[in-house]
């Protein structure tokens, strides 16, 4: 995979901002913003004690992340009805959302929800 050099159009932000305001009228949606570019960011590894910085863009990524969400949802199968709603770009080829819970939830009510959608798909 590659990461998308080319910003998805005007459309897929509307429709990404009017899922977004869905998603805080429901009271689901606690925070979310997306990501700049792997060619904007840097790798921190730790590695037998010693730590190394790598800057980007990053030749290896098989996963990019190209933004997130944090949720607070009732369940993870109320997690995944939302995101099957999620507005994709125009010629993705390949894209995920991975749905993970927050490690401090203290029981299955107060689960709040963190997503990461994946980018780095190729566009074709």
């Amino acid at each position: 995979m590659r990461q998308r050099q080319v910003l998805p159009d005007e459309k897929f932000f509307a429709e990404m901002g009017a899922f977004n305001e869905e998603l805080v009228k429901a009271g689901v949606m606690l925070e979310g913003e997306g990501l700049h570019p792997g060619s904007k960011g840097a790798r921190v590894y730790f590695r037998n004690g010693e730590v190394s910085v790598v800057d980007g863009p990053f030749t290896e990524a098989k996963e990019l992340i190209a933004g997130f969400w944090l949720w607070q949802v009732k369940s993870m199968d109320e997690a995944i009805e939302w995101v099957k709603r999620c507005p994709s770009p125009e010629g993705l080829v390949e894209g995920q959302v991975e749905i993970r819970a927050a490690a401090l939830a203290r029981n299955e009510r107060e689960r709040t929800l963190l997503l990461d959608r994946a980018a780095g798909c190729d566009a074709r």
